[in-house]
């Protein structure tokens, strides 16, 4: 039966979630003045919304929001003992586009698995996954591993493969559109096998950690450990941090003023290791 369950969740992840954004699409959006849409797309039955308030069912879009960070939520479309929600997350819409979101709804968080598709001023591709360290193949060809910006790459529709060891693998397709930076943000399931991996851990004694270079020459600090989570501040490259706890692809950490968050692992150095270059 794991199995089985395993072998569907494959299929599900690689083969069927296949996105295609319609560049006709976005170019009829492109002009529309100050507003902005979003798509939200599930696995599962979903009540979806959007800064706390109730707005439809999965799949939903809005073509008419304001620009600006939202909150998102789904919640169990059928009556249920527990309130708890199937998914909730933050995705920022720029003016003139349409921000997608999917979501594979698993049994646990680290079943689940998704992506946010935005496009923003710019060009290329900027993708992200968690945990991060995941390898990108583009149309068949390994261009690097996320965090990854891929700044000269055609337009057109193009096949995005993440995978990471004990990760379900994740594919997408879209468009890549002239002035506009194609922006993924991925968050990759835990195959059955490895799920009590994913316990965070705890540091038993304080550990300094210092803040590595990033391309956008900051590194953002989340209230969970996750892409989608809402950005509570941002720190520097070359800052000293204490570390309080790890989880796989975020460590958790405090800043000056004390307040605590998540960052992503991979722009962290701890005291104990060598510098790279």
């Amino acid at each position: 039966m794991r199995k089985s369950l395993l072998i569907i969740l494959i299929f599900l992840s690689v083969i069927s979630i296949i996105l295609q954004l319609s560049s006709s699409y976005i170019r009829e959006f492109i002009g529309k003045g100050e507003k902005a849409g979003i798509r939200i797309e599930s696995n599962s039955p979903a009540k979806v919304l959007i800064n706390g308030l109730e707005v439809g069912t999965a799949p939903y879009q809005d073509d008419s929001l304001k620009p600006g960070d939202y909150q998102l939520s789904l919640m169990p479309d059928v009556a249920t003992d527990s309130a708890q929600s199937l998914w909730n997350g933050y995705a920022k819409l720029n003016e003139g586009t349409l921000t997608i979101v999917i979501r594979d709804i698993g049994k646990s968080k680290e079943e689940s698995s998704g992506e946010v598709i935005s496009l923003e001023p710019g060009s290329g591709v900027t993708i992200t996954s968690s945990p991060s360290g995941a390898e990108v193949m583009v149309d068949g060809k390994i261009v690097g591993v996320t965090p990854l910006i891929l700044p000269n790459i055609e337009e057109g529709e193009h096949q995005f493969i993440l995978s990471k060891e004990n990760f379900l693998k994740r594919s997408i397709r879209s468009k890549v559109i002239n002035d506009l930076n194609l922006v993924l943000s991925v968050d990759l399931a835990i195959t059955e096998p490895d799920l009590t991996k994913m316990q965070s851990t705890p540091i038993a004694s304080t550990q300094e950690v210092t803040i590595k270079k990033t391309p956008t020459g900051f590194l953002r600090v989340r209230e969970n450990a996750g892409l989608n989570s809402k950005e509570i501040g941002q720190v520097k490259p070359g800052e000293k941090l204490v570390m309080l706890e790890e989880s796989p692809g975020w460590v958790r950490i405090r800043l000056k003023d004390g307040k605590e968050g998540w960052v992503s692992s991979a722009y962290i150095q701890k005291s104990n290791e060598q510098s790279s270059r």
